[in-house]
């Protein structure tokens, strides 16, 4: 008998079509063609979904957390509205942006499942798949046939036609997308040029696959697109266009730029953006609602775009991409060795960037996808990675990141720097002419040679192995234990320094906070001036980095 869809139906969903998409990714990735020819839309695609996989892991984790038998997991309504949301705030590029718009046309759909016992019914099935192509259209300022737009329109149609169960219902949608796809290069002369389908109904395509499979209990039948996405034997795949040498766009009208952000905004508000943003360039998608919003447009003028955001709302997670970067560096030779660093803080992410590495740059209170640094390991473009995840608490992730991009054949090493300073310290030495092997243990030892400390603030009385401390106090932690507890916090990190030097010392590096105090840095200096004169002193402002100051001593 096949599983109903429920919860759990929603979580394997999110984990089988994460594992679909990581499979197919370079083939979407090769073909993509439209709107641009930048080779993403594999990427895009995967780095959505494991933002909505994510989420809906969240939502299992905090009902266990919760405890008792009823609330160990979540309904179906809960994980669906979460895997919405994840897609909305991790949604990558046009592709990315409009699967976000589908999910939430499928949630508002399944709001109110009416099966029994809460679980979702073949009639919510049709509703969802229905409502997913609407929501895709409206989010589209000028939408074009031949997309995924079409693939998700003509799955809905079925639907809507067959009868039955659930597990018929995914069959006639997955069938009918499968049969979409392979029309599309007669719709799009764009890929009718390149020989090929359209890259996001593909992503598409595979989703539903997985979606007939949770639902059904079985895989559907295999849905060759080889014929469809193999291009005539002159063409293959078309090579990156060349940017324009004055403009740097693609072809005479191509708009130079990917811009994508976040907003809170009114409806209002975004109604005239929308209409400010399609006069400044194309493939203008919108999505989101309830005060949250994803927008992702191709532009020229990205500070007149930034401005109408401004105007509108509250932007930020604000990307730009430079389409003709991009496509120098998808024809360019790979550089032999690069470092790819998680970094905290604008100020160490502008020290990293200046050092030479790729940063992945983590934002407050977030922690990053695996996908996320697996693409900044891509966008590196070199033959050998060294990663410095830069956090215990990420080595993990950056793990299973490193894992992806050795699919790609990149050589990678993951260096288990647990803080900012120890990365700091591996990137000082790192010398791309040696050998990776020697390069990679000079840059481990420099790291493990260099302790670290942070200040914190207790949030709430507790035992440390310093001693009980009180809500509001000064914690100086050392290598991630607590080794001084105050209530001033310059004097504090004045007992953190000077524990951690007792050991000896060569070179202290002080990363100061937003929220570090104006003379905390000439503070500590004198001290070790005084105190300590054989060692050496830098300084430097590291930005919203979670904590008023990082110290390094090597």
């Amino acid at each position: 008998m096949p599983p109903t869809p429920d919860a759990a139906a929603v979580r394997s969903w999110c984990r089988l079509s994460l594992r679909a998409l990581g499979r197919a990714r370079e083939e979407i990735d090769a073909i993509n063609v439209y709107p641009v020819a930048d080779g993403d839309t594999g990427t895009n695609l995967y780095l959505t979904v494991e933002s909505a996989a994510q989420a809906v892991e969240a939502v299992f984790d905090a009902h266990t957390a919760g405890g008792g038998a009823e609330e160990a997991v979540p309904t179906f309504a809960e994980a669906f509205r979460a895997l919405a949301h994840g897609a909305l705030i991790g949604a990558r590029g046009n592709s990315g942006t409009i699967l976000a718009q589908l999910l939430r046309g499928m949630h508002g759909a399944l709001a109110a499942p009416t099966g029994p016992d809460g679980r979702i019914c073949a009639d919510d099935l049709r509703r969802a798949l229905a409502a997913a192509a609407a929501a895709g259209y409206d989010a589209v300022a000028r939408p074009v046939e031949g997309t995924m737009l079409t693939v998700a329109t003509r799955a809905a149609d079925a639907a809507r036609a067959a009868g039955g169960s659930p597990a018929e219902v995914a069959r006639a949608a997955h069938a009918a997308a499968s049969a979409a796809l392979a029309a599309t290069p007669a719709q799009l002369d764009t890929l009718r040029r390149a020989g090929v389908v359209d890259a996001g109904g593909l992503g598409l395509v595979a989703l539903l696959a997985v979606l007939c499979e949770v639902v059904t209990g079985e895989p559907p039948a295999a849905a060759s697109t080889a014929a469809a996405t193999a291009a005539p034997p002159a063409q293959a795949v078309p090579p990156a266009p060349e940017p324009c040498a004055e403009t740097g766009q693609f072809g005479p009208d191509g708009p130079a730029f990917e811009l994508i952000f976040l907003l809170e905004a009114a409806d209002a508000a975004v109604a005239t953006l929308r209409t400010r943003l399609d006069a400044l360039g194309d493939s203008l998608v919108v999505v989101g609602g309830d005060g949250l919003w994803n927008v992702h447009v191709h532009v020229d003028d990205v500070g007149a775009a930034v401005e109408a955001a401004i105007d509108a709302g509250r932007p930020y997670r604000i990307r730009v991409t430079h389409f003709g970067d991009q496509a120098r560096r998808s024809r360019g030779e790979r550089a032999v060795r690069a470092v790819v660093a998680l970094v905290r803080g604008d100020g160490l992410a502008a020290l990293y960037g200046q050092a030479g590495a790729t940063v992945v740059a983590l934002r407050p209170g977030e922690r990053p996808a695996s996908g996320e640094i697996a693409a900044a390991v891509r966008r590196a473009h070199a033959r050998e990675v060294v990663l410095l995840p830069n956090d215990a608490e990420l080595r993990h992730t950056a793990g299973a990141a490193a894992e992806q991009a050795r699919g790609d054949g990149v050589r990678v090493a993951l260096i288990p720097t647990r803080s900012a300073v120890q990365g700091l310290a591996a990137l000082a030495v790192h010398e791309p002419g040696r050998r990776f092997d020697e390069d990679v243990v000079a840059m481990t030892a420099a790291a493990g040679a260099t302790r670290y400390a942070e200040l914190a603030v207790a949030e709430h009385q507790s035992w440390t192995t310093a001693g009980i401390c009180q809500a509001g106090d000064v914690l100086g932690l050392i290598d991630d234990d607590v080794a001084v507890i105050g209530t001033d916090l310059a004097e504090t990190a004045v007992g953190t320094l000077e524990r951690m030097l007792t050991g000896g010392g060569e070179l202290v590096t002080l990363i100061l906070g937003s929220t570090a105090p104006p003379d905390l840095a000439d503070r500590l200096r004198a001290h070790v001036h005084d105190h300590h004169l054989a060692v050496d002193t830098v300084t430097y402002e590291g930005g919203d980095t979670s904590t008023p100051l990082l110290i390094g001593v090597e």
